[in-house]
């Protein structure tokens, strides 16, 4: 039986946080030795002033197939065709994926190296706290882990309706009088939702083993696909493919229209903050996670960018893609290249089951996110939704939560899919808000002149370039967040993102003032970087201790 374990809280203290003495959790909610990963990760944990209640039964590999599925990137890619089809065209979407892939390099390089200093499943809110002026360190802090919570439990629902919907396609493809309904699309994205959650209840234990064949997929499935399409499509020639921006949605300038279908190749790159929010999960985190991380952008940027080469030069009939009756450029691109409703199906299965298990790890992030958070009191209900139960050690009340979400959000459906599409659309936005809030709070404590705490991982004296260089790409990206796909705009065609971003923060901003002041508790006040026992000359003895 593991021994009871209470932490000092860290004695810095902000004069609106009363004083807490101790952090306890009962001995019978804590995980096996085995559980508890090596020298470096129990150090840690009594360093940020947490119990490890949850099993690290992730390593390298599967971590890497899960976040490498979880973004899905080429699938998306093929999913999202119509927005980039829309603005920017092929040439569009070849430029586009190879400024976010440039923007990424420098985004999850900063991403990499906090999670290194900080490998906690609060992530982002977690590193604003322990990174921001003291002044504003709360607020911050508090408003970053809401729009993280919000953001992934969408993230759940959006990439659920995008597998469903292309069910409805593919079935509008075989029967041409099939009229897809609003209640039949729910039903779909209820189905995902409940089969994500089962698997990360009853099958917890074995997530980590399953991402690897999933991984498998996710490569080898890409080129079954784009094998066939390179083989037997009539092809652009390079200028038409790659150097041909179009201005489908009715903008003012071709830049706009290319700006606006950036955000498809940005959608598809956004999110390896996954990684980091499992950190709890995975053995040797301050190293794994940021090799996870990075190979794993890097991995869906070589994969992401096979599949914009084959769509650029094998999309030759554009206006025909558009109108499909599928709603899908790329199932009528499948079917009018194979000439097979069949072929078509097994090509379209690929995406379906990869979208698929890619909510199976989206449940899994945003489970842990809440449950983070909640952990500092951070939600309504706290004190329900950070309860691990003895012996399931996952956060299944946090579970829950993502499975009434987004039942509730694929409900909204049946009434109005604009609104639908507004709570989907907030994911990206609130990410890259995160992202812009997380990394500018680095650059502040850089140019302040204190030093970042001692990690395995390190910028050194290229992290201040490096952090101002991924703002320079995040602010203007936040921006066209908000702008909808094409011109003129009413109310269907409206991008409502902005009010739900707005009306998140405005909210949360008054909870924060009548009831989480005085309780949320920011994550810097219970670490203290003094109880690290494992100094640089240990980490290098016990950095290659066998897990």
């Amino acid at each position: 039986m593991a021994e009871k374990i209470a932490h000092t809280i860290h004695p810095q203290k902000l004069d609106d946080t009363p004083e807490w003495s101790a952090v306890e959790v009962s001995d019978d909610v804590l995980v096996a030795d085995k559980w508890q990963g090596n020298t470096i990760d129990r150090s840690e944990m009594r360093m940020l002033g947490r119990v490890q209640v949850l099993r690290r039964n992730f390593t390298l590999v599967p971590m890497l197939g899960f976040s490498t599925v979880l973004i899905c990137t080429w699938e998306l890619l093929f999913a999202n065709l119509l927005f980039a089809l829309t603005d920017g065209g092929t040439g569009g979407l070849f430029w586009g994926f190879t400024v976010t892939i440039f923007a990424c390099v420098f985004i999850y390089l900063s991403m990499a190296e906090m999670a290194s200093i900080s490998p906690t499943a609060g992530g982002q809110y977690h590193w604003v706290s322990e990174f921001s002026p003291r002044w504003c360190q709360k607020y911050l802090s508090y408003i970053t882990g809401w729009l993280l919570a919000i953001g992934w439990q969408g993230a759940i629902v959006g990439l659920s309706f995008v597998a469903g919907t292309i069910v409805q396609g593919l079935i509008t493809l075989s029967n041409p009088s099939y009229e897809p309904q609003q209640w039949h699309g729910t039903l779909l994205v209820i189905a995902a939702v409940a089969i994500a959650i089962s698997v990360n209840v009853f099958l917890s234990k074995v997530l980590p083993m399953a991402e690897i064949p999933i991984l498998i997929l996710h490569v080898v499935g890409l080129f079954a696909i784009i094998i066939p399409l390179l083989v037997m499509a009539p092809k652009n020639d390079a200028r038409t493919a790659l150097l041909t921006v179009t201005n489908g949605g009715g903008w003012s300038t071709t830049g706009t229209s290319f700006m606006i279908g950036l955000l498809t190749a940005l959608s598809s790159m956004m999110g390896f903050d996954c990684a980091v929010h499992m950190s709890e999960e995975v053995k040797n985190a301050s190293r794994t996670l940021p090799t996870a991380i990075l190979w794993g952008a890097g991995l869906n940027a070589v994969l992401g960018y096979l599949c914009v080469f084959t769509l650029c030069f094998t999309m030759t009939d554009i206006p025909r893609l558009l109108d499909s009756s599928t709603g899908f450029p790329f199932l009528q691109l499948f079917y009018d290249v194979t000439g097979s409703k069949a072929a078509t199906a097994v090509m379209a299965a690929i995406i379906i089951i990869t979208l698929i298990m890619a909510v199976v790890s989206e449940v899994a992030t945003a489970s842990r996110q809440i449950w983070a958070f909640s952990r500092d009191d951070g939600l309504p209900f706290s004190k329900h939704l950070r309860r691990v139960r003895p012996g399931w050690n996952i956060p299944l009340n946090a579970l829950w939560v993502s499975l009434g979400f987004g039942i509730f959000i694929a409900l909204i459906n049946l009434g109005s899919s604009v609104a639908l599409n507004a709570i989907v659309s907030l994911t990206i936005s609130a990410l890259i808000s995160s992202y812009i809030v997380s990394i500018g709070c680095l650059v502040s404590k850089r140019l302040r002149g204190e030093p970042l705490p001692p990690s395995r991982f390190s910028l050194g004296k290229y992290g201040l370039a490096i952090n101002i260089i991924a703002l320079l790409f995040l602010c203007p990206l936040f921006v066209f967040c908000f702008f909808p796909l094409a011109t003129p705009v009413d109310k269907e065609t409206m991008n409502w993102a902005i009010a739900m971003f707005g009306g998140i923060t405005v909210f949360a901003s008054l909870w924060y003032v009548l009831a989480a002041k005085a309780i949320y508790r920011p994550p810097v006040l219970i670490q203290n970087r003094d109880l690290q026992e494992v100094s640089e000359k240990n980490m290098h003895e016990v950095r290659d201790e066998k897990l």
